[in-house]
């Protein structure tokens, strides 16, 4: 009986450790920098993955007001916000906060964007981000996001 109980102890000990891994969440910060470098490329088809593709889903962000769809968002990014951009950089800032709650989860945070526009004029500023993901078939994609510039 003893020995059972010590191989019963042995086995547990080197389980716990396994079991405890599998409940660490996604990693929302590294989410969060990998989607900004997609979107630092100026080709809203590298950041697109990221994106639930439901019709009725709504974004915000500096301009326009709103976008009704991933679509949306996608074409008046690429054909009218892109080609006036040499380079964009847009980098998440170290306050980064989630919250989650089952298969939704909300980010918010601060950023830093660098950007230099076709005729060489620099632009630079911190803006605000709210994201929602939601958690589909095991990968965590927007469904939702809110992006603004203060006015000062």
């Amino acid at each position: 009986m003893k020995r059972l109980l010590v191989v019963l102890v042995l086995l547990a000990g080197a389980f716990v450790p396994t079991f405890a891994q599998k409940k660490g969440g996604p990693d929302f910060n590294r989410i969060i920098k990998e989607y900004y470098a997609a979107w630092s490329t100026l080709n809203p088809d590298n950041p697109a993955p990221a994106y639930a593709k439901d019709a009725d889903l709504v974004f915000f962000d500096i301009d326009p007001v709103k976008y009704t769809s991933w679509q949306q968002y996608h074409d008046n990014f690429k054909n009218n916000v892109a080609p006036g951009f040499s380079s964009l950089t847009i980098t998440p800032n170290d306050d980064i906060k989630i919250t989650r709650s089952g298969n939704l989860a909300i980010a918010t945070l601060t950023f830093r964007l660098v950007a230099k526009a076709k005729d060489g004029s620099p632009m630079e500023f911190t803006g605000r981000h709210t994201i929602v993901f939601q958690n589909r078939a095991g990968k965590w994609l927007i469904i939702h996001e809110h992006v603004s510039k203060p006015l000062s």
